[in-house]
C-alpha cells in the first residue's frame, strides 16, 4: 500500500534535516557544555544507525538495493577495521602534531585557531580546511592509474546503502583522515571540534551512501549529498570522476566537478565498468593494489 503524500513528503524532505542535524544539533550542544567527546560521538553515531537502518526499509530510494548482493559482511568488515584508524593515528601522529601546533603558535606569537568563536562556526571552519586535502586526495585517486588501485574496492559496491560507506581499502581512507585532520591539529584545533569533524563526517558519509530517498533541494550547494554521491558511482567513468567532496561540495564547485543533471536519474547498476569480476571479499579487496595486473588479466 502506497504511502499517504503528505508522509512521503515527510520523509523525502525531512529525513536528512530531522535525524543528521538533530545528531548534530546535540553534539554541538554537549561538548561545547562539556560532555565527554568520544562518548557523545560514539552514542549519536548508534543512534544514526538505526535511524538509517529503518528508513532504508520504510523509504527506499531503490528497493532493489535493499536485497543483498553478498556484499553485507564485505561492508561490515571494512567498517570495523577501519574503525581503528583514528586510534592508529592519535597513538602515531597526535603528540608530534599537537607539539608542532604549539611551536607554530609560540613562533607567530598568536594563537593559530579561532578557539573563542561558536563551536559551530569553528566546525564550518574545520569542515572546509580539512576537506581540501581530501578533496584532492580523492580526486588523484580517481585520475591517477597507480592511486586508483587504491580506491577501486570503494567503488566496487555494487549498490548504495548506509553500510558501504566504510568500504575503503585501510590506505586509502588512512590518507584521506591524514590529510583531513592534520590540518586541524597543526592549527591547534581542540579535542572537541576534532570529535564534532569525525562526527559530521561519519554521519554524512552514512547519509551519502544511504538508500533513503532523501533530497536537500538548495542545500545541494553546502552538502555532498545522496543526490550528488549517487552520480559519484556510475559505471560512466565521466559522471564518476565527479562529486568528490566527502563533506561539502564547495571545493567541487570552485574546482568544477559538480555535477547534478536535473534530466535524469542516477544509474541503478552501479561499480568499475573495466573490471567486472573485481574481488568481492575483504581479503580480495585487501590484497587488490598488490595484484592490480592478475585482476585486470581476469576480466579480459
Amino acid at each position: 500500500m502506497p504511502k499517504p503524500k503528505l508522509i512521503d513528503d515527510a520523509l523525502t524532505y525531512g529525513s536528512f534535516p530531522m535525524v543528521f542535524g538533530g545528531a548534530m544539533g546535540v553534539a554541538l550542544y554537549g561538548i561545547s557544555k562539556g560532555w565527554d567527546p568520544v562518548l557523545t560521538a560514539t552514542a549519536l553515531t548508534g543512534a544514526v544507525v538505526v535511524a538509517l537502518l529503518v528508513l532504508e526499509r520504510l523509504h527506499p530510494y531503490r528497493k532493489e538495493w535493499l536485497r543483498g548482493r553478498g556484499d553485507i559482511r564485505t561492508d561490515l568488515i571494512h567498517n570495523l577495521v577501519n574503525a581503528t584508524i583514528p586510534q592508529v593515528y592519535t597513538v602515531a601522529f597526535v603528540g608530534g602534531f599537537t607539539v608542532g601546533a604549539s611551536w607554530l603558535s609560540e613562533t607567530l606569537g598568536a594563537t593559530l585557531w579561532p578557539t573563542g568563536w561558536p563551536m559551530i562556526a569553528q566546525l564550518l571552519l574545520a569542515l572546509v580546511i580539512g576537506e581540501v586535502g581530501t578533496y584532492w586526495i580523492h580526486r588523484l585517486m580517481h585520475e591517477n592509474p597507480f592511486l586508483w588501485r587504491f580506491h577501486a574496492a570503494h567503488h566496487s559496491a555494487p549498490r548504495l546503502y548506509w553500510l558501504n560507506a566504510g568500504r575503503f581499502h585501510p590506505l586509502d581512507l588512512f590518507a584521506q583522515y591524514f590529510l583531513s585532520v592534520t590540518p586541524l591539529i597543526l592549527l591547534g584545533a581542540n579535542t572537541g571540534v576534532i570529535a564534532l569533524h569525525a562526527l559530521y563526517t561519519v554521519i554524512h558519509g552514512m547519509f551519502q551512501h544511504c538508500n533513503v530517498d532523501i533530497r536537500l533541494g538548495p542545500f545541494n550547494w553546502f552538502f555532498s549529498m545522496a543526490e550528488l554521491h549517487r552520480w559519484h558511482h556510475s559505471k560512466n567513468v565521466e559522471e564518476a570522476n565527479t562529486n568528490y567532496g566527502a563533506n561539502i561540495i564547495w571545493w567541487d564547485i570552485v574546482f568544477r566537478s559538480r555535477f547534478l543533471p536535473d534530466d535524469r536519474r542516477p544509474p541503478a547498476e552501479i561499480g568499475i565498468e573495466s573490471l567486472p569480476d573485481f574481488p568481492k571479499g575483504y581479503w580480495g579487496h585487501l590484497s587488490s593494489p598488490f595484484r592490480w595486473t592478475a585482476i585486470e588479466r581476469s576480466t579480459r
